[in-house]
C-alpha cells in the first residue's frame, strides 16, 4: 500500500494517496508496534503528505514524533534521523520559524558530514541552507565561509557544470552581492547563468532566476543597457 500510495502521491493523486497512507499506518501500528521501523517509514510518509499540500498543523506532530522516535530506536546517527531532522527543518523553514530551524540546520550538518560523509550531496545541501540561515541573520562571515567551502566541494565532487555546484555558485554570488561586493559578484554571476543556461536550457527556473539576478545588479549600478536586454529575454522566454 505503501508503494501505491507514493505512485499516486507522485502523479499529485493526493487524495487517493491519503487513505493508503492512513490504512498502511494503522496496520502497521498494530501488527509492527508502534516503534518499529516500517512504522516509521510509514507515519513519515504521511507527514510528509501533509507537509506537501500545506497543513503544516497536521504535519508537524507526526514529523516530531517520526524524529523522536527513530532517534530512540535507529540512533542518532541512521539515515533515517537525518531525514527526519532535514523534513522538520523544510517545515520550520516553510514557517520563517528560524529560531527553531537553526539548532536542526547544525545538527544536520554535523551528521551529514559523520552520515553521509563531507563530500555528499545531502552534507553539501546542509551547508548551503545553514549558510542562507546565516545570511538572514546578518551573519555574512560565517555564512560566506559554508558557501565557499561548499562550492569548493562541489565542484570538487559533483562536478562545475553539476546544477548543484551552479546552485552553490549562485548562492555565494548573492551573498556578495547583498553586502554590494558586485566585483566578486558579477563574474559569478555571469558563469552561473552561462552554464545554467548550457546544462539546464533557457527555459528551466533557475536559468529564468539568474537572467533575473544579473539584470537587478546591471540595474542596480545605472548599467540600464545590459539590464534591459536580459530583462526582455526573461520576459519572451517565460511567455
Amino acid at each position: 500500500m505503501n508503494n501505491l500510495a507514493g505512485l499516486y502521491r507522485s502523479q499529485g493523486r493526493t487524495g487517493e494517496a491519503e487513505p493508503l497512507l492512513r490504512e498502511t499506518l494503522q496496520l502497521f501500528r498494530e501488527e509492527l508496534g508502534p516503534r518499529h521501523p516500517d512504522t516509521l517509514t510509514s507515519l513519515n510518509s504521511l507527514a510528509e503528505l501533509y507537509r506537501s499540500q500545506g497543513r503544516t498543523d497536521e504535519a508537524e506532530p507526526l514529523l516530531r514524533e517520526t524524529l523522536q522516535l527513530r532517534r530512540e530506536v535507529l540512533g542518532p546517527h541512521h539515515p533515517g534521523t537525518l531525514q527526519s531532522i532535514n523534513n522538520l527543518i523544510a517545515l520550520y523553514a516553510s514557517q520563517g520559524r528560524i529560531g527553531e530551524a537553526e539548532p536542526l540546520l547544525s545538527e544536520a550538518l554535523q551528521l551529514s558530514r559523520e552520515v553521509l560523509g563531507p563530500h555528499r550531496p545531502g552534507t553539501l545541501q546542509s551547508m548551503n541552507y545553514l549558510a542562507l540561515l546565516y545570511a538572514s541573520q546578518d551573519r555574512a562571515g560565517e555564512a560566506e565561509t559554508l558557501l565557499s567551502e561548499a562550492l569548493q566541494l562541489s565542484r570538487k565532487m559533483l562536478g562545475p557544470n553539476h546544477p548543484g555546484t551552479l546552485q552553490s555558485m549562485n548562492y555565494l554570488a548573492l551573498l556578495y552581492a547583498s553586502q554590494g561586493r558586485t566585483e566578486e559578484a558579477e563574474p559569478l554571476l555571469r558563469e552561473t547563468l552561462q552554464l545554467r543556461r548550457e546544462v539546464l536550457g533557457s527555459r528551466h527556473p533557475d536559468t529564468l532566476q539568474s537572467i533575473n539576478t544579473l539584470a537587478f545588479l546591471y540595474r542596480s549600478q545605472g548599467r540600464h543597457g545590459e539590464a534591459e536586454p536580459l530583462y526582455r529575454e526573461a520576459l519572451e522566454t517565460a511567455r
